[in-house]
């Protein structure tokens, strides 16, 4: 992989383009000022760089990457793909992505193109191709972006159905395989012929929605890893290639996708304002915009779990994003905290959407650094306040490795079966899509309000390892929501466990096999014995249900602890009940329930915990304490990092507009101030502040 600069990049995405009046130095002066040292430029612009179908023009760009290159500013290069120019729509519009069979989408957004249709990656190569080879050579030039958050939609053009057809010839062989894999004799599908296959419009058979939704992933995987081999035939060894990721795109599975890759980069958006206070009472559903502080954290692990290793953040708020009905620029400070945070859990850069506050189109209203009057404001001085403070920091705060108290799984093959066929319903008792999101999420962000640190793994990166080396490394491992899993990856469980690791089940893991097919085995499969339970009931939650924690019991349960959406029929054989539910009928069954298992320990939570309950669990389960390092109020969270000459910093937010205090358990520099603490040294946190410390001898 090239090797990324020293220090945390900092900047925004830049188009002189869209400038309503030229003022190319005028911007660039003003980023120098406020201490950037990247733009990211020309991937929104294809109709720019070719107007006319063969007609290039290619030397626009030439004054903005030399400017840039004056001022010590890197440039990371797009390629336009995701935005076909209106000419390649009127010459080629069999390129429409189809919604439906036989129904395209139309024009007048943006990626609404069917990336595998010969004619478009025809037009796309020599684009890129002629972009790439003229500023391949430039100095300002670090690394590449290509195309933009991939994975926009779900192509159901005939070309691809056909692909589709083909490859699930090549993944089961025969008809008689794919009609017993899928339990094609149900309602009459059994295929006698390949040309049997029915397109997806109105599949109602699960196995066939998560194969085509596997299928689709792939596609997206093939056409960014097609477009990085083509650039890397240009670019020079100090040069990366990446794309950026918005991690909710429907065919995105980011650990294949970043394979292809030299680094992740992703673009968390997040409220602002209230939507980052603490402690938190929100029960907002979480989108492609995240509410709440423990999202905005969720969001940087996801980034840092698609390669296990630091991350680029290519755009985040600058001021508000979304619709112009949504406008809740952040309070004094707030920059700030999402930023050091975002680089706390290994952000390696920090890039805003976008430089200046767009007078047209779509995102007139998404905030940019500077605003619609071109004046620097608050928001620029805010940018500039965390531009000098990343040029102090210097090197010590690039590249780092995030601590992790708790392991979660994330698993894009349970997600795409979730949102299929859904197993929670939302309030107005229809389906809900996000449901393993709000299975996953409840843990994560109990972890969060415990003031835990959590790390995200992808079943492709753990299940081929040693589990004891596993359990050893990682000591606590969240497996909730798993419901797509083979035998191996089970057993595998059960072997963690074994060897001395915590496993925490939640549920709907050890239900179905990887086809979706619901098991056989008594559930949750593979793991009765080491769970110490089994269970052949579940129901559905209209209402939260109180839970308690009987006597004895090791869980310390807060009074409002309530189990939400879900209830197992949970029936233990040798494991201890830990919290029940207070309910005429529910109350026969446990809520939580723990087992021994050979070396490790096996708990079981067969709801969806609401925060506080799924807080206490994580607190009990939860390793060490982290010699001290953890929250002192409620507003407050710590997180600690390794930077890489080994030195250990800590991250302490204040959330909040009351101020606060944080005792020091060790002797620290603050990074930011050149301050050195003793031990139990009182820091002082004014509102909606943030401190960074290096910790030493």
């Amino acid at each position: 992989m090239p090797k990324l600069p020293g220090r945390v990049l900092f900047g925004a995405a830049y188009y002189h383009e869209y400038q309503p009046v030229p003022r190319l130095e005028q911007d660039l002066d003003l980023m120098a000022e406020a201490g950037f040292s990247v733009i990211r430029v020309g991937e929104s612009v294809w109709s720019t760089w070719e107007p006319e179908d063969g007609v290039f023009d290619l030397d626009w760009l030439q004054p903005v990457l030399d400017g840039a290159h004056r001022r010590g500013i890197g440039v990371v290069l797009g390629t336009p793909t995701y935005a076909v120019p209106p000419w390649l729509a009127r010459l080629h519009p069999e390129i429409n992505a189809e919604r439906g069979t036989g129904r395209p989408m139309g024009w007048g957004i943006r990626q609404e193109i069917d990336y595998t249709h010969p004619a478009f990656l025809f037009h796309a190569e020599r684009v890129i191709r002629k972009i790439v080879a003229r500023y391949a050579d430039h100095p300002a030039v670090i690394g590449y972006q290509v195309d933009n958050e991939p994975g926009n939609e779900i192509f159901f053009n005939r070309g691809v159905f056909q692909r589709f057809a083909d490859h699930l010839r090549r993944t089961y062989g025969s008809v008689e395989e794919i009609n017993e894999r899928w339990g094609l004799t149900y309602w009459s599908h059994r295929l006698s012929t390949w040309a049997d296959l029915w397109t997806p419009d109105a599949n109602g058979q699960p196995q066939y929605d998560l194969a085509w939704r596997r299928f689709q992933a792939g596609l997206t995987t093939d056409f960014i890893g097609w477009q990085a081999d083509l650039v890397r035939e240009y670019a020079r060894d100090d040069q990366f290639v990446t794309t950026c990721i918005a991690y909710e795109r429907p065919t995105v599975k980011d650990d294949d996708l970043t394979r292809r890759l030299d680094i992740t980069a992703g673009n968390p958006y997040y409220r602002m304002q209230d939507g980052l206070a603490l402690p938190d009472t929100q029960t907002a559903q979480q989108s492609w915009t995240t509410t709440g502080t423990w999202s905005l954290y969720a969001s940087a692990d996801r980034m840092y779990s698609s390669r296990q290793e630091p991350f680029l953040v290519t755009e985040t708020n600058a001021q508000a994003i979304g619709g112009p009905w949504v406008n809740e620029p952040a309070y004094d400070g707030q920059w700030r905290q999402a930023a050091w945070a975002l680089v706390s859990r290994g952000a390696t850069m920090i890039e805003y959407w976008h430089w200046h506050t767009l007078h047209y189109g779509t995102e007139t209203y998404w905030g940019g650094v500077l605003p619609h009057s071109l004046e620097p404001g608050r928001v620029y001085r805010e940018v500039a306040r965390l531009g000098a403070e990343f040029d102090r920091a210097g090197d010590l705060v690039a590249g780092l490795t995030p601590d992790a108290d708790v392991t979660l799984i994330w698993s894009a093959d349970s997600k795409w079966a979730l949102e299929g066929a859904p197993m929670l319903h939302d309030a107005d008792g229809g389906p809900d899509r996000r449901s393993y999101r709000a299975v996953f999420d409840a843990f994560y962000r109990g972890a969060f309000d415990a003031g835990l640190q959590s790390r995200i793994v992808h079943p492709s990166q753990i299940f081929a390892e040693d589990p004891a080396a596993f359990a050893e490394r990682h000591p606590l491992l969240v497996a909730a929501g798993l419901l797509v899993a083979d035998d191996d990856q089970l057993r595998w469980l059960d072997a963690y466990a074994a060897a001395g690791g915590h496993l925490l089940l939640g549920i709907r893991t050890g239900y179905g096999d990887e086809e979706l097919r619901a098991r056989l085995e008594t559930k949750p499969a593979f793991l009765t014995e080491a769970a110490g339970l089994t269970y052949d009931e579940f129901s559905t939650l209209r209402q939260p249900l109180p839970v308690t924690a009987p006597a004895g019991s090791p869980l310390d349960l807060p009074g409002d602890a309530v189990a939400t959406r879900w209830a197992d029929g949970l029936l233990p054989d040798g494991a201890e009940v830990l919290a029940a539910y207070e309910h005429p009928h529910f109350g026969r069954w446990p809520a939580v329930t723990s087992r021994a298992h050979h070396a490790g320990r096996v708990t079981y939570v067969g709801t969806v915990p609401g925060p506080a309950m799924a807080a206490a669990v994580l607190r009990w389960c939860a390793p060490a304490d982290g010699g001290g390092w953890r929250p002192e109020s409620d507003s407050q969270t710590v997180t600690g990092a390794t930077a890489q000459d080994g030195t250990r910093l800590r991250f302490v937010h204040n959330w909040a507009w009351e101020p606060g205090t944080f005792t020091l358990p060790a002797a620290a520099r603050d990074v930011l101030s050149g301050e050195r603490l003793a031990a139990g040294a009182r820091l002082a946190l004014g509102p909606w502040d943030v401190a960074v410390l290096a910790e030493t001898p």
